[in-house]
């Protein structure tokens, strides 16, 4: 499915398994950057065999049904993901959105024009009623994009993930999509 081209030129489209050299270098570039925010990484995560490994990884889970992994990108380079992951059908019809965008993009709504493509084809496309997301308390340019993409605060989870390398508490907010 085509999406509009977003803010400053940036696209949004499917991941793919030729992606590996490009994330990989989109990493590798916005190491320092995203740093505070993800999980310790190896340095294997950050070539080429490494992001094939974890787009192989993405995919099947795409191919399941449970994930469906986005990048963005500008001049025909990555500079950023966006992923619904954990999705889960039935009565719950849930999912969870984690993404980023590179540090040379940020404060120009480029995450913000991508996260509302992605909830639109979550509801239109994928018939999904509830979108969840995750944030470090400190991340106020992440919150904004939230807020202003009609998130609302749900809770505090404590110790929820393992970020920088320390458990850190997470803001969990949700969008109601119908």
């Amino acid at each position: 499915m085509p999406f509009p081209t977003l803010p400053c030129g940036v696209t949004l489209r499917l991941l793919r398994a030729e992606d590996a050299p490009a994330l990989a270098r989109a990493y590798r570039d916005n190491r320092e950057h995203l740093a505070p925010w993800e999980p310790l990484r190896d340095e294997r995560f950050f070539t080429e065999a490494g992001q094939a490994e974890q787009i192989a990884s993405r995919l099947e889970a795409g191919a399941a049904g449970t994930d469906l992994p986005w990048v963005l990108e500008a001049e025909e380079r990555i500079v950023g993901t966006m992923t619904l992951a954990g999705i889960v059908r039935g009565p719950f019809l849930s999912a969870h959105v984690g993404y980023w965008v590179a540090g040379r993009l940020q404060g120009r709504g480029v995450c913000s024009a991508a996260l509302q493509e992605v909830l639109r084809h979550a509801r239109d496309e994928l018939g999904l009623h509830r979108i969840q997301a995750s944030v470090l308390p400190r991340n106020a340019a992440s919150t904004a994009v939230l807020r202003g993409a009609g998130f609302t605060l749900i809770g505090t989870a404590p110790s929820y993930l393992r970020i920088a390398g320390s458990w850190q508490d997470h803001l969990l907010y949700q969008r109601i999509l119908h």
